[in-house]
């Protein structure tokens, strides 16, 4: 929760609760086109001119067309998987989503939030349930044939072990939130990765407290922890098949779901006042260095793990104003 706790699923009949959104106004007009300005440089006489031609402008930076990207982790329209999945689909890629089949109405929810990203693949997932991974990989066999993007937003940890003492952490709860925020990326990993028979690129989403200590972010940290090592072995693994693996650790993001963890509103405001850029982190900011990681423009990138937090994690310290 802040940016990390991306999204839900359910496990043995808890709510799961998604976490962070989007938007990607830096994408150009056109679908798939992200242009940055133009840098001007000085000719020998003085003379401005813009440093990329016209030809190089015309090429998109990132340009998803003709992949089809998996989306996990969409519950509403603040979660960072709705803004990643924005991102991608006005980088031109082809969107495939699932859901969590609570109920009925939870299925109407996310169909209705999707429609403008006019998802071909529209399939329930619950990753505490094998056979739904099974029956995922089939739908998307049998309506795909293959898929090249796999974007894993899901994490879930009981609510009462997100505050509190850490060692007071119950084996259930613990069992519960690496087995839904850690090892759901590996079990899916698994059953997709037939199916990336050209390479493709794997995206899943961490925060700071997989590497540092965040007050009463507790067993979601050590989870977390997990994600990235299992990010790490699975890109070395996967590596050969030109699948690349890697994960955004989001910074702080005002969220319905963040607020179940205590003292999040001070953290952020700390992190607004202390951050070298001086504010928190966008959605937008969060999807576009996703859609940037899918596409062929990052191809030799893999196994790493991309701040995307107004450059937070670099401090030491912070002296109080």
């Amino acid at each position: 929760m802040l940016g990390f706790l991306q999204s839900t699923v359910l496990a043995k009949g808890s709510l799961s609760r998604n976490l962070c959104s989007a938007r990607s106004s830096v994408f150009g007009e056109a679908a798939g086109v992200f242009r940055p300005e133009s840098p001007r440089v000085l000719s020998r006489n003085g003379a401005s001119k813009a440093q990329f031609s016209t030809k190089m402008m015309a090429e998109p930076i990132i340009d998803l067309k003709g992949k089809k990207a998996l989306v996990t982790g969409i519950a509403n329209n603040r979660s960072i998987a709705y803004g990643i999945a924005k991102a991608l689909h006005q980088a031109g890629a082809e969107i495939g989503v699932t859901y969590l089949p609570l109920n009925e109405k939870m299925e109407g929810k996310v169909k209705d939030l999707t429609l403008d990203l006019e998802p071909s693949l529209f399939a329930p997932c619950d990753v505490s349930k094998p056979e739904d991974i099974a029956n995922l990989s089939e739908e998307i066999k049998s309506k795909w044939g293959t898929v090249d993007i796999f974007i894993h937003c899901l994490a879930f940890a009981n609510r009462e072990d997100l505050t509190g003492d850490f060692m007071n952490t119950s084996k259930d709860g613990f069992n519960l939130a690496m087995s839904i925020s850690t090892y759901s990326l590996i079990e899916v990993t698994n059953a997709l990765v037939p199916l990336m028979t050209d390479g493709g690129s794997i995206v899943t989403l961490s925060y700071l407290g997989a590497v540092k200590v965040v007050p009463n972010y507790n067993v979601m940290g050590v989870a977390k922890a997990g994600l990235e090592a299992s990010v790490r072995y699975l890109a070395a693994e996967l590596g050969p098949k030109q699948i690349r693996v890697n994960a955004v650790s989001a910074g702080s993001i005002r969220t319905l779901a963040s607020s179940a963890i205590g003292g999040i509103q001070t953290m952020i405001k700390h992190v607004e006042e202390n951050a070298p850029l001086r504010r928190a982190t966008t959605t937008e900011e969060v999807g576009n260095t996703t859609a940037f990681l899918a596409s062929d423009a990052a191809g030799g990138i893999t196994g790493q793990v991309i701040y995307v937090d107004s450059g937070y994690e670099i401090l030491g310290a912070t002296i109080e104003k």
